[in-house]
């Protein structure tokens, strides 16, 4: 028996009280960019995550019933931009808000390539343009593991943050203003 069969039993905890216990879990807000020209998409992610320095490398979880999906597959290819505090509409286009599909979600911001072809967003904190060293398929998820190949540092702000089902500014966070 697999660790994924033992843990799948009668006993399992129910998705929806799961998802209410992660809403506590706040998140730094990355958009995920991959594909070029017409069949370019992405998607907001707040499960983000470094894997290593030794061997630069980080953590994406994507549904796999997202449209992005298979074009990341097939791209081979992504780039990691976390966003700054003022940066919440993009957040919102790319999370599909106002039914924006593929490319239409990259028209109300600024990009930059990098050398690869992967886009780099303007003004976000850090762009990281990644190869797509492995995806894992677990229960409705990938988990993309990317190897980081650049690195732009762009803005010195304050991160834009999801937590409770909201985005959020740490200085709403800490009562800041």
């Amino acid at each position: 028996m697999s660790l994924a069969e033992a843990i799948d039993g009668p006993d399992r905890l129910d998705g929806e009280r799961f998802k209410h216990a992660m809403r506590h879990l706040a998140g730094a807000v990355s958009v995920i960019t991959a594909g070029t020209g017409p069949e370019r998409t992405g998607f907001t992610a707040t499960s983000v995550s470094s894997l290593s320095a030794d061997s630069p490398s980080i953590i994406v979880s994507l549904n796999r019933a997202s449209s992005s999906w298979p074009v990341l597959r097939r791209a081979g290819r992504f780039a990691v931009n976390i966003l700054a505090e003022d940066q919440q509409p993009i957040a919102e286009a790319f999370a599909g808000r106002g039914g924006l599909k593929g490319a239409d979600r990259y028209r109300d911001a600024q990009w930059f390539s990098f050398a690869s072809g992967s886009l780099g967003l303007s003004g976000a904190l850090v762009s990281i343009d990644c190869v797509l060293e492995e995806a894992i398929e677990r229960h409705s998820h990938a988990i993309l593991i990317g190897a980081v190949h650049e690195v732009v540092l762009t803005a010195e702000a304050q991160p834009l943050l999801y937590w409770h089902g909201a985005y959020r500014r740490i200085s709403n966070l800490t009562g800041e203003d």
